[in-house]
């Protein structure tokens, strides 16, 4: 009977997973053909190789997006493992057929900057969904992590130069003024990403150390609603035994508890840290009475 109701839980997991991928592809697919491509604007990446490439040959979007992400297909397969190429092979064949059902639509705006701000969010959004839920649509990054073995630069700044580099090339390809718009996108899609794969709440990890922390804890359960743990600590310096408040907040409590910290103990040690995720029962706000 357990082993039954964990299949129905993975099954659920899978679908779940299958669907925001199918969504997230689609997304890119009508960033892509109905705001950026009509107005020759590009993204970084295998998706700006492509539109460039499809330009000059007169060949299909789709059939590049598939055949120049095909073998990332395979180093993905090796380097992170099954499931994550899986997820690539699905969204990338999504996003190809996508964008070849919608390129006879007409686009939405001729203006450029529009297409840009526009496609630029659309495609960020349907990128962020895929990553997400565990899949890619770009090989860009693959290539990076396999490059970041033999040079001396992060996977963050090896995807940025290869970027600016696909970018740069699309002003000999459609003109410096598109160069510049495909900029514009590539850095508002850039941003979506984070914010779809982060979420628009941001949480944040606080550490306090006070000689008050009883208090101070107390009154954060009792005005947030939020729970603290206390944590045993020995300073380093003096060896007094330290006790040491975490909590997690979103955002919006930051300031509130600041402000709680400077009225109980204005000399406390207070550290704000951000926090991508958050699991678990127990960051779920407590009523307030």
């Amino acid at each position: 009977m357990e082993k039954t109701s964990h299949k129905k839980l993975t099954t659920t997991k899978l679908l779940k997973r299958g669907t925001l991928i199918l969504l997230g592809a689609m997304l890119v697919a009508i960033g892509l053909e109905i705001f950026l491509v009509p107005n020759q604007v590009i993204d970084g990446g295998i998706v700006g190789i492509s539109i460039m490439a499809s330009h000059l040959s007169g060949w299909s979007l789709g059939i590049f997006l598939f055949i120049l992400n095909l073998p990332f297909f395979f180093l993905g397969y090796k380097q992170i493992g099954k499931t994550f190429a899986i997820s690539t092979l699905f969204g990338v064949i999504v996003m190809s057929i996508g964008t070849a059902w919608l390129h006879p639509v007409p686009p939405l705006t001729e203006d450029p900057l529009l297409a840009a701000v526009f496609g630029g969010i659309i495609l960020g959004v349907g990128v962020g969904l895929v990553i997400r839920y565990g899949g890619s649509l770009d090989g860009t990054e693959i290539l990076a992590i396999m490059f970041n073995k033999s040079i001396p630069f992060s996977v963050g700044q090896t995807v940025m130069f290869f970027n600016l580099f696909i970018l740069g090339s699309a002003g000999f390809v459609f003109g410096w003024d598109r160069a510049m718009y495909s900029l514009i996108a590539y850095f508002i899609a850039f941003k979506m990403i984070d914010i779809t794969i982060e979420g628009f709440e941001e949480t944040k990890s606080i550490w306090i150390i006070s000689e008050k922390s009883e208090e101070l804890g107390e009154t954060i359960l009792n005005r947030l609603g939020r729970g603290v743990t206390y944590l045993k600590g020995e300073g380093a310096y003096t060896g007094d035994n330290k006790k040491v408040i975490f909590c997690v907040v979103t955002r919006l409590e930051e300031a509130k508890l600041k402000a709680i910290v400077e009225d109980i103990d204005p000399a406390a040690f207070l550290a704000i840290g951000n926090i991508h995720e958050v699991r678990g029962e127990s960051f779920k706000k407590r009523d307030i009475h």
